[in-house]
């Protein structure tokens, strides 16, 4: 029997035609909007003495940073005032107190950012954000020892010390609550924290500041501080570092440009200071010479931050033998113009 087809091309009186089921093509369902993956879990509190109370708040009071503080006695040893018992001991107090300032500072930053701390891959092992350290707490401690920092400096040191350490400290709260996530005055308030440790030195000694010293400490930290987030930027661009929400509003080559301009900055200051002493008359041989050194370190570090590697300028400087020997040879020719030699 002759088979007929039908208007839709199937076959009338034979069976079924065999279909294939339509081909589909796997798709991923789209995230709701404003949803992101969950955090990482908190980091479990550490073993031994970090992961007691006494050891979580030493931690958060980063003793690895205190070495910063050593700027206070930039000043004298410019002007080669080191040597008296008075000295010594008074820098020593102004070492204590900014430390003790420092300190209360870091309290109460990761007090408050003890949320987004245990979101961060790093940052979550921080005592506070573990749970080593009760936020609380870490915020009375901190207030308490703000407020101990600056009444004690009113008490043991001069009125400009005191007003400059009260002053640090009050920069540092805003820079906790609001300065830090705006541009360029971030850059500006780090560095304005190293060169009021450099002033402070010489404040509380009485000693006059150079221009010249201002220019090369402030243009010097400069360089330090956008360094520092020139690597971040550059580690965070390759899927590592620092997640600090501010470097994602600055560009690469800004941050280059600003470690660029101050380094440039900050050897023709010294360079200018070098040439010049007290009284407008020529400076010492050794000084002069003390210039060579001085641009070497610089062209050194820069290596180092260009190629992103200057995150931590502490372990740079600790860890770069020719660095290292660069700065003893400034050190010591810096040191025999102090003695007049």
């Amino acid at each position: 029997m002759a088979e007929r087809f039908t208007l839709t091309g199937s076959r009338e009186g034979g069976p079924a035609p065999v279909t294939e089921p339509p081909k589909t093509t796997a798709r991923l369902r789209p995230e709701p909007a404003g949803t992101c993956a969950p955090p990482p879990p908190a980091a479990t509190r550490p073993a031994g003495f970090a992961g007691t109370l006494a050891g979580g708040l030493l931690l958060t009071t980063r003793p690895r940073q205190w070495v910063k503080n050593l700027l206070v006695a930039a000043a004298p040893a410019a002007a080669g005032q080191l040597a008296s018992p008075h000295t010594v001991a008074r820098l020593a107090l102004v070492f204590a107190l900014f430390t003790a300032a420092a300190s209360a500072v870091y309290l109460l930053n990761d007090a408050r950012d003890a949320e987004s701390d245990r979101a961060h891959p790093d940052k979550c092992r921080r005592p506070v954000a573990a749970g080593t350290v009760p936020a609380p707490l870490a915020y009375t401690l901190g207030a308490a020892l703000a407020l101990a920092t600056t009444t004690l400096a009113a008490l043991l040191c001069n009125a400009a010390t005191a007003a400059l350490l009260a002053g640090y400290v009050l920069m540092q709260i805003a820079y906790c609550l609001l300065l830090k996530r705006i541009l360029v005055v971030d850059l500006a308030v780090v560095t304005a924290g190293f060169v009021m440790r450099a002033m402070a030195g010489g404040l509380a000694l009485d000693i006059p500041l150079s221009r010249w010293f201002l220019l090369t400490a402030g243009f010097g930290a400069l360089f330090m501080v956008a360094a520092k987030r020139y690597s971040e930027a550059v580690l965070m661009g390759e899927g590592e570092g620092d997640t600090r929400a501010l470097l994602r509003d600055y560009s690469v080559g800004y941050l280059r440009f600003v470690w660029q301009l101050a380094a440039g900055v900050a050897v023709l200051a010294y360079c200018l200071w070098a040439l010049e002493a007290d009284g407008g008359q020529e400076g010492s041989l050794w000084r002069q010479l003390s210039m060579v050194p001085l641009i070497l370190a610089v062209l050194r570090y820069a290596v180092f931050a260009d190629r992103g590697h200057a995150g931590s300028p502490e372990d740079v400087l600790l860890r770069d033998r020719p660095l290292a020997v660069t700065a003893l040879i400034w050190a010591l020719l810096y040191g025999l113009s102090v003695a007049g030699l």
